[in-house]
């Protein structure tokens, strides 16, 4: 409506129309008053003034190092992992951990899936290092002034009691090279040669897929969300073509950036295309992607990574923003072991 119209004249005009079209429209705009101010963003201090989602930054970038550059060397039973089961970040590190043979030397923590105000807890399975209750803790111990949100993973220094990373980028390549001295697994993930592409597709499919489903998820405006769903699907359409002649992203041979993708398709079908309205078409419908995933999914250990469980109940129960009810539905109905069929794709 154009300024030019004041509310006198607008309430005028209704006036005319009688007592009871007057309280219609007066009960309206109070509905809609009430559902705007409930209209607020998952994380409202990475949320723009446009209903951009901008995720924030990793605060802890330390790394392990076995060079001796860093106060922190690989050691056996030093380091201990917090994850969630549900966190797509967090589930490569798990992954990692997992394909370079590092449990026995690495422990792990799962904190609940369900989040609340107060972050992520330790209520099924306490915390056996510190007996936090809450993973803030871990935060505050390692910088007392800390004020952002708290996000898993967390690769914890038991020696000097602090976070060293809270960085999933940094945590997957610490696992694939600093700690070779007692890896059971010396299979390279970023070898040399392979890095630099490696890097660029994984910012690629970062931007547009990894984080790309959060930015349509957590948009709080009709154009943000479209166009943030729209890079999406152009971005999987891509890779895709990619697949059609190589069985992963660089060839035969699996990278980290397949374990990367690998985390977000996972979960796609299952909250990401309804809880996120990431709804043009499912990682099913697509015949390259699909087999693809289901690859990887039967890689041997990756099965035991992967919990649907935690991943639906953490989506639709923590953000109540988009789910108020927080009713977690029963489907989708989805066969992890049906043949993938993609040992027959010529590299």
């Amino acid at each position: 409506m154009s300024g030019r119209f004041s509310h006198a004249r607008i309430i005028a005009v209704e006036m005319l129309r009688g007592p009871d079209h007057i309280a219609m429209r007066i009960g309206v705009s109070l509905v809609t008053a009430c559902y705007a101010a409930r209209m607020q963003a998952q994380f409202p201090e990475e949320q723009s003034k446009k209903g951009d989602f901008t995720r924030q930054e990793d605060a802890f970038r330390d790394w392990v190092k076995r060079d001796g550059s860093s106060p922190y060397q690989p050691e056996n039973d030093r380091y201990h992992l917090y994850v969630s089961l549900a966190c797509p970040w967090a589930h490569r590190t798990i992954v990692l951990r997992r394909l370079k043979g590092l449990e026995e030397v690495i422990g792990m923590t799962v904190v609940d899936p369900v989040r609340d105000e107060r972050g992520w807890a330790f209520t099924n399975e306490p915390d056996p290092i510190n007996g936090f209750k809450f993973l803030s803790e871990a935060y505050l111990a390692s910088d007392a002034n800390y004020n952002g949100r708290v996000t898993v993973p967390v690769l914890w220094d038991k020696q000097t009691k602090r976070i060293v990373s809270n960085s999933d980028d940094d945590i997957i390549r610490m696992f694939n090279s600093e700690f070779s001295e007692f890896a059971t697994n010396d299979y390279n993930f970023v070898p040399p040669e392979l890095e630099r592409e490696i890097d660029e597709l994984n910012d690629i499919i970062y931007r547009d897929v990894n984080n790309g489903v959060y930015r349509a998820g957590f948009a709080t405006r009709q154009q943000v969300y479209e166009r943030a769903c729209k890079r999406l699907f152009d971005a999987l359409d891509e890779i895709e073509k990619r697949l059609t002649n190589s069985r992963y992203l660089f060839g035969n041979r699996i990278v980290e950036g397949d374990w990367r993708l690998f985390c977000t398709l996972i979960r796609f079908d299952v909250v990401y295309h309804g809880h996120f309205k990431c709804n043009l078409r499912r990682i099913f419908d697509y015949p390259n992607l699909h087999g693809y995933m289901l690859d990887l999914y039967q890689q041997p250990g990756i099965a035991e990574t992967v919990s649907v469980d935690h991943i639906k109940r953490h989506y639709y129960m923590t953000h109540e923003e988009i789910n108020p009810t927080r009713i977690v539905p029963l489907g989708p109905i989805i066969d992890l072991t049906r043949p993938h069929r993609r040992e027959n794709v010529l590299s």
